[in-house]
């Protein structure tokens, strides 16, 4: 388990890096285009550190925005609470914030950079769907995340992923006004516009495949290991696949987060975001 904790630590400087890069890169292309002269390079390294920093200690915050999450009642979702508190105490870990997101759609993840900062994230629809052995198993599943540091790198990655649809969206917008300019920042504009366009869907995809799919299996087995019943995960997660209601908050970036892919069409192989169900069931049942 420590292993696994310190890669993802080690893959999310990486990719924190890496961003910087790019972004400090595109910084200073737009800096160049509007002709700032000798401050276009202290702009982009303030600009990109800013950037990666916010993005790193407020990307929970961002991700729980952008799915239009509330903070738990206290009444009214008292189980969840209770169920989270229980398992944390057998699991040693801090309790993290519970938030709902008012959805029918069935699924739930976890964020923030570290067990100290961590939230988990239920719809509606996983509490009226799901019995309680079943929220039990989903909500093991996410504390397993928290656990692992899994939740650091699939929520950093998540808004790097927006940030670059963004960054492909500006060029092209920028590329139609600077027709008329003809300097050489105009044109590395316009191939830089180019090459978000053409790419951003691959260097997505990539940032995806950072997260590997076996951090969904590890946290299968460590939600077993939690509550001791891999009979309630298996029944969990094949009511959440087999529910065929898509989660209208989710998008492309935050996907890789939920238990389940939030949406319903078949998506398989490489470019799916989660393993197969049929391959998660069969490993939980060979779990001993």
């Amino acid at each position: 388990m420590f292993e696994v904790v310190d890669k993802n630590k080690r893959r999310t400087v990486v990719i924190v890096f890496f961003f910087f890069l790019l972004l400090a890169a595109v910084v200073y292309v737009f800096c160049e285009y509007f002709e700032l002269g000798i401050f276009s390079v202290p702009a982009a390294v303030i600009i990109a550190v800013v950037t990666s920093f916010g993005s790193y200690y407020y990307s929970d915050k961002i991700v729980l925005s952008i799915s239009k999450a509330r903070p738990a009642d206290p009444e009214e979702d008292k189980m969840v609470k209770n169920s989270v508190e229980g398992l944390c105490l057998a699991s040693g870990l801090p309790v993290p914030r519970v938030y709902i997101i008012d959805d029918s759609a069935p699924n739930a993840f976890a964020t923030g950079r570290n067990p100290d900062n961590a939230v988990v994230c239920v719809t509606t629809g996983l509490l009226e769907k799901l019995d309680s052995y079943e929220l039990e198993a989903v909500l093991a599943h996410e504390l397993a995340h928290i656990k692992n540091y899994d939740i650091l790198l699939s929520t950093v990655v998540t808004i790097m992923v927006g940030i670059i649809a963004l960054l492909a969206d500006w060029f092209v917008r920028l590329g139609f006004r600077s027709r008329g300019r003809r300097n050489n920042a105009s044109t590395i504009i316009g191939i830089l516009g180019l090459v978000l366009i053409l790419f951003s869907p691959l260097i997505a995809q990539l940032m995806r495949f950072a997260l590997s799919r076996n951090r969904e299996y590890l946290a299968d087995a460590m939600s077993v290991e939690f509550t001791r019943n891999p009979d309630a995960l298996v029944r969990a997660l094949t009511k959440l696949t087999e529910d065929r209601e898509p989660l209208e908050a989710a998008n492309k970036a935050t996907a890789n987060m939920y238990i389940v892919s939030p949406f319903k069409e078949k998506i398989s192989g490489l470019f799916s975001t989660h393993p197969p169900i049929e391959a998660r069931v069969e490993a939980i049942k060979n779990i001993h």
